[in-house]
Parts: C-alpha cells; structure tokens; sequence
C-alpha cells in the first residue's frame, strides 16, 4: 500500500507555511518482529507542533529535518508482529501526519470505539483532557468558592480544564476571542463569566467579572493577557503554565511577564506543567473524566477537519483562533 505523509522539511522563523514540509509518498511496507501497521484515522492538531519544529533543548527531542511530523492521533491495527496487539484493535499513540503508520507501538495504548467516537480519544479522553485535569488540579490545586480564569477558554485544553473547576466547586471565568465563543463558555459550558479580549478592554472585564481577585490563573496563551491577570491575582495565587500560543510563532524574543513581581507581594507561584509527568495515573485521570462525560457533567466539543492534504492551513488555524473546540485533522 502506499503511504501519504508530511515530512519536516524546515525549521520555521515565524508561522509555519505548506513550505515548511514536504509531501510525500512511499510504500508502506509489512511489520518486522515487535512492529504494527496502522491505518491512521484521526490526528490531533495541537500548538505544541510548533515546538517540536524548532531546534534546542526543550521537554522532548524536535522532529528531525526529513522525518513525518510528530502527531498524536489514533487508528486501526491493520497487521501485527507484536502480541500485545492484535488486526482490529483501535489504538492512540504518535502516529505521526500520515496515512499509515508502520513500527513499534511506544506509548501506544488501545481505544474502544464503541465506548467513545473516536476522536474523543484525542479531546477529553486522550491527551488533551489529560492536560487539562491535571493541569489544573495537580498544578493549579482548586479549592471551592476560588475564582479560576481561564485564557484560551474556548480551545481544547481551557473548555475542559474550566468545566473540571466547575465541578470543583469553583467559580469559573474564561477569556476567549469572540461573542460566540464567550456565549459557549457561559450558555453552554456553565462558566460564570467570560471576557472577550479582542472586542472589550481586558483590564475591565477582569475588574468585572473577578470583583474578588483570581486565585486560580490556568495560562494557555501567555503575553499581554498573562500581564494583566497578574495584576489581579490573590494572596497564594497559583499561576499555572500551560501554554503560550502567543509567543510561539514570534520571530523576537519571546515575551515574558513584566508584572510578574506581582508574585512576590502576593506570595504567590507560577509554575509550569508538561501533562507527559503524570503519565502513570492517566488511568485514574481517564476513569474520572469518563464518569464526568457518562452523567453530562463534562462535554467535549471537537472541531473536525477532514483530509490529509488539509494538514498545513489546518495547523495555521490554531494560531489564528479559528478552531472552536478541540482541533482534529480526519485523515481517510
């Protein structure tokens, strides 16, 4: 069989363009001892992607110059040298933006399809939802009746992670870019506020919606909207680090925090989170979030976008604010 894939061909200064990869095509192949084939289904399309573009230290190797892009995604086992999965089982793992994916399954993990549409596995079930649980309730340490603001609300990460403070206990504020977006978070999320930071000043809307401060900072974005949550954060806030999807496309330095002295009169912390440190009570994480989908406390909306070929201007939607939900590339 023929497989379709998308190589880094460069590393991108700036936004990447259909120019940083290089489309390809090549024999599949068949499964050598240990090695499954997969037919790849659905990719999960997440701003750490653009991390992994460029070269340096950082939580996990960069995606070397000529090899497929790093994507986690999930798929149908299709042939199998490996006992631990068989033709048919539905697996999660990096399976990297191409059709097929042929080699050992490290960090794979099987799915059921019949538990759950399959790209839930890459939303509140997979690795997005795994971010946002304990993100929040490891890093970020939510007790009831705390204020939580969320940036970046409306994506795959904030939406879960805000729903988890509600269930918490919390009273729970997202900002997001548009009056659809906000009236989502608010109409059918159940937050308790939303600000929309491009159409409404957000120094205001914060002073609005957090009369008591925030004590819980759940960051996604980074940049001006970290500045100005700064200056309205409590005694022992907590600031988690979960992302900077403003920064990362910079062709400057990156931006950091010039209120951040607002940590040290609030004795409070800022601390970052990579979600692949809990990786051994992902069960427990899982069971919990399914319990919460099961009884309607949790929804999870995935922003589907089909076709293979789609996968560069796909990407770009991340940074522009297009997607709504959590971003997925339907690769059949």
């Amino acid at each position: 069989m023929l497989n379709q894939q998308y190589l880094l061909a460069q590393r991108p200064i700036g936004a990447p363009t259909r120019d940083t990869f290089r489309f390809a095509e090549a024999d599949t192949g068949e499964p050598g001892p240990n090695e499954i084939l997969v037919q790849v289904e659905y990719l999960s399309i997440d701003p750490a992607m653009r991390g992994w573009m460029n070269e340096g230290k950082s939580y996990i190797a960069p995606v070397g110059l000529g090899e497929v892009m790093r994507a986690l995604g999930v798929g149908k086992v299709i042939a199998s040298q490996h006992p631990g999965f068989a033709v048919g089982d539905y697996v999660n793992g990096p399976l990297g933006v191409q059709k097929y994916f042929r080699g050992e399954p490290k960090g794979f993990y099987k799915v059921d399809p019949q538990q759950a549409p399959l790209p839930r596995y890459l939303s509140a079930l997979g690795m997005t939802g795994m971010t946002a649980y304990f993100a929040l309730l490891a890093v970020g340490q939510p007790k009831a009746g705390d204020t939580v603001v969320l940036s970046g609300a409306a994506g795959a990460v904030g939406s879960v992670a805000g729903q988890i403070a509600k269930i918490k206990g919390c009273k729970v504020v997202g900002i997001a870019g548009g009056a659809d977006k906000c009236r989502f978070l608010t109409e059918e999320l159940g937050f308790d506020g939303a600000i929309d930071y491009k159409h409404e000043d957000l120094a205001a809307g914060l002073k609005r919606e957090c009369p008591q401060g925030v004590d819980v900072y759940f960051d996604n974005v980074g940049g001006d909207i970290l500045d100005a949550v700064l200056t309205r954060i409590n005694v022992g806030a907590r600031v988690v680090l979960c992302g900077a999807i403003s920064q990362y496309n910079n062709k400057e330095a990156v931006k950091g925090p010039a209120n951040y002295l607002s940590l040290l009169v609030n004795r409070a912390r800022m601390e970052g989170m990579v979600v692949t440190d809990y990786m051994a009570r992902y069960p427990e994480a899982m069971r919990e979030m399914a319990g919460w989908l099961a009884s309607g406390q949790l929804k999870s909306k995935e922003d589907v976008v089909e076709g293979l070929e789609t996968f560069p201007e796909t990407l770009l939607k991340l940074f522009s604010g297009e997607n709504f939900g959590k971003l997925v590339l339907k690769v059949g």
